[in-house]
């Protein structure tokens, strides 16, 4: 049995607003035969507020960009030393649905989590993986005519310091922490493939559930 090919690309170190429109271009673009995709990458400095962000969520303005964006959520921060990764999925085609996709990339870091001697858990309330409360990883997706993007970051060894500049995905107090925190002493380039086994794992489980129903 065959399953569905997926294109993985490393795009190293990049400026958010200009992967933001080339995901948008990309899943506009794509044919019913386009395979997916899975982008793999840091964002320069930058906080961005999904559909559903109010500002008052924003504590403190400071030279760090505000961007405004489609994905679903409240406001959150990329920087150097956290994983982004993206899934340009077709859903349709993989008979998966949001709310399957966004428990698929928890799993995947909470499997990748505990492989490093972690114990993380998902929240049904708050989307993300949480380790003794505190946020290690977001999610946020967009869905259009059945495909998606956007996708979760993982902090792995970043500077926290600008997240106490807002109230992360919406909550007030919400701490956050790293994976340099609790012990994994890994590059991120290391971090990266370990995450991409764990993700690639998820959907091939996912997909032959699916197929045998």
């Amino acid at each position: 049995m065959s399953f569905l090919p997926i294109t993985i690309k490393y795009l190293g170190l990049q400026p958010y607003e200009l992967v933001y429109q080339q995901m948008q271009a990309f899943t506009q673009q794509r044919t019913l035969d386009t395979p997916d995709e899975i982008w793999l990458l840091q964002h320069f400095s930058v906080f961005t507020l999904g559909r559903n962000s109010k500002l008052e969520h924003i504590l403190q303005h400071s030279h760090i960009p505000e961007v405004q964006i489609d994905r679903g959520g409240q406001v959150t921060y990329h920087a150097p030393g956290q994983l982004v990764v993206y899934v340009l999925l077709d859903l349709k085609r993989r008979n998966l649905g949001v709310r399957q996709l966004v428990t698929l990339l928890e799993n995947c870091i909470i499997h990748f989590l505990q492989q490093n001697g972690v114990v993380a858990k998902n929240k049904k309330t708050a989307p993300g993986v949480y380790v003794e409360g505190k946020k290690i990883a977001a999610l946020g997706l967009r869905v259009s005519k059945g495909r998606c993007y956007h996708g979760l970051c993982l902090n792995v060894d970043m500077d926290l310091t600008p997240y106490q500049q807002i109230n992360p995905c919406g909550y007030a107090d919400l701490q956050v922490t790293q994976c340099v925190l609790l012990g994994i002493d890994k590059t991120i380039e290391k971090i990266t493939e370990e995450v991409l086994e764990c993700l690639l794992s998820e959907l091939d489980s996912q997909l032959r559930k699916s197929l045998e129903v």
